[in-house]
């Protein structure tokens, strides 16, 4: 038998973006997974699991509670924004350290957030629901244009779109509210004031209450009106930091957050942070992996360490820079051709990885038909010394890359 603690991961996610995750809270905990399908990349890094629909709140807790019985389980942890409340409700019922419910659907609900964010003075941006298209356009009329109108709960920038002018509302408010139709936690639309600036992360992790910025991840943006990230870039001297930190405490703190891993969503108006969001799990788009090539901080180590009670390493042993950029089409179609020039991916040594995630004839949709599920190709990832040294790098390698679409047949 192992003498290392054992945690219950709920949702391991694709390994593509995902892997990682599992991979590193594994080389410390032994892990047990509760899961929806049969692990398959999964095995090497579990001792035990329970299959189980992951949408069903009694089946989770099913088989949370066989996965108990079997191990002395020191923690439950989840980086899948879907599960944060689910895992919240099993860790409690098991008995184990947790986030309230409560707490963790105030993450998931923008509204809530966003109510919470004006009573403990965290500057945010305007926000209204509305449940017609009657009461977007009454809401429009007191925030103003440009708005932004979104699902109050769901991920990925899916269903968030930009609008201009009161003509746009209609389909606008369609968009939406299609995106919102997806979530199982709450259908609603939100109108909310357009934050004019650039579009950045933080990433935290808070323990017993206080609140540590780790890094700051700054994010590429793909065409309006849509709010799609299509790279992100993550420094481990970035000055902006220092900066934006004090925000982000702030809101970890409104939502009633005391142990966790934070990916805090915001943008700088006028050079001041003003808050979108709180996700209460390790970013997506492998912002997680970025913050360890540049800072060497293991956040999904720290997550698990933090569901075990347990105090995080947080301390820095590298200072470097590294970026990721999402591949996408320039156009909605079949995918034709996907391909990086052999000579520069055998001799770029700060060419991390390069990673397809759609085969050739699969079709790819782009906003507003798709979404980043359905209309990324693949990514990779660069390093460098800097920022600056990254963003070259990223554009020196996008040049290599083909991905080219054809039209449906």
């Amino acid at each position: 038998m192992s003498a290392r603690p054992l945690v219950l991961v709920v949702s391991p996610g694709d390994e593509t973006f995902r892997g990682y995750c599992l991979e590193q809270v594994a080389a410390a905990y032994d892990v047990v997974l509760l899961t929806g399908a049969e692990p398959l990349w999964e095995k090497p890094f579990i001792v035990d699991h329970a299959v189980v629909d992951l949408t069903d709140p009694t089946a989770l807790l099913a088989g949370g509670r066989a996965l108990a019985e079997r191990h002395d389980l020191a923690g439950a942890l989840t980086w899948d924004e879907f599960n944060l409340v689910p895992t919240a409700r099993l860790a409690r019922a098991l008995g184990l350290s947790a986030p309230s419910v409560e707490v963790m659907r105030g993450c998931r609900n923008k509204a809530t957030a966003r109510a919470l964010f004006a009573r403990h003075g965290v500057p945010s941006a305007a926000s209204m629901k509305a449940r017609t298209l009657p009461e977007a356009g009454l809401a429009t009329m007191t925030l103003g244009y440009p708005a932004v109108i979104k699902p109050a709960a769901f991920a990925g920038a899916i269903g968030v779109i930009r609008v201009d002018r009161p003509e746009e509302l209609p389909a606008a408010f369609a968009f939406a509210s299609a995106g919102a139709s997806r979530s199982h936690e709450d259908t609603g639309v939100l109108v909310e004031e357009y934050l004019d600036g650039p579009e950045i992360s933080v990433e935290c992790v808070t323990h017993r209450g206080v609140t540590t910025a780790v890094a700051v991840t700054r994010k590429r943006l793909g065409p309006t009106p849509y709010f799609d990230q299509t790279g992100h870039t993550v420094d481990a001297t970035d000055p902006l930091l220092a900066q934006v930190a004090p925000a982000a405490a702030a809101a970890v703190k409104a939502l009633g957050i005391t142990d966790g891993v934070q990916h805090v969503e915001l943008r700088l108006v006028d050079g001041r942070p003003r808050l979108i969001e709180v996700n209460a799990r390790i970013g997506g788009d492998m912002i997680g992996h970025l913050v360890r090539l540049a800072t060497g901080i293991d956040l999904p180590k720290a997550a698990a360490d933090l569901a075990c009670g347990r105090a995080p390493d947080l301390t820095p042993t590298r200072s470097e820079a590294a970026g990721i950029r999402m591949l996408y089409p320039d156009a909605s179609g079949t995918l034709t051709a996907r391909h990086i020039t052999q000579p520069f991916a055998a001799h770029t040594p700060w060419l991390r990885q390069v990673q397809w995630i759609r085969e050739i004839g699969e079709r790819l949709l782009l906003p507003p038909e798709g979404d980043l599920f359905t209309a990324r190709a693949g990514f990779f990832i660069v390093t460098g010394r800097t920022t600056a040294e990254v963003t070259e790098r990223l554009d020196t390698a996008a040049d290599e890359i083909t991905v080219a679409t054809g039209a449906d047949r």
